[in-house]
């Protein structure tokens, strides 16, 4: 018989990497009440390339991500899904698979496309990406990104 994997301990927020989007340090709120996790963007499109492939665009505002100017993304895969935004409303929403680097595990799970801009945190981390995998310690936070900094200080005083 296999045996479990401890849960891992994640506070309220913490700050991960998106690797594949090219994004690192990026605040992201835990939020058990949301299904599916989000990450705040604008002007999403669904266009047609040349070869006739369908593609998402949609851009990230540098101020999010503590950093300057827009950040324009191109995306092949993706779906259109029903999502009850926080208000309770169905919304329909692209949502895409990428990954996100937390503890140091690499997690690959869906994102919704969202416009968060009245929200302090530009990503959300939902229920579907959380389960079986962490337990919540809302008095805690940003628990990965102190062992990543701690981990990267030991490195550093090695060499």
């Amino acid at each position: 018989m296999k045996s479990k994997k401890p849960l891992q301990i994640i506070g309220r927020s913490d700050i991960i990497d998106m690797p594949e989007l090219g994004l690192h340090n990026v605040d992201a709120k835990t939020d058990t009440g949301a299904y599916t996790s989000s990450i705040h963007c604008s002007r999403i499109k669904k266009k047609k390339e040349s070869d006739g492939t369908e593609v998402i665009t949609f851009t990230i505002p540098g101020s999010k991500l503590h950093e300057k100017g827009l950040h324009h993304f191109k995306v092949p895969e993706f779906e259109e899904k029903n999502i009850r935004s926080s208000n309770g409303q169905i919304q329909k929403r692209y949502v895409i698979k990428t990954q996100i680097i937390i503890f140091g595990r690499k997690i690959r799970a869906e994102f919704s496309l969202a416009d968060r801009s009245s929200m302090k945190f530009p990503v959300l981390l939902g229920r579907k990406l959380l389960q079986n995998r962490f337990i919540v310690d809302v008095t805690q936070k940003d628990l990965s990104y102190s062992e990543k900094k701690r981990k990267r200080t030991e490195l550093t005083e090695k060499k």
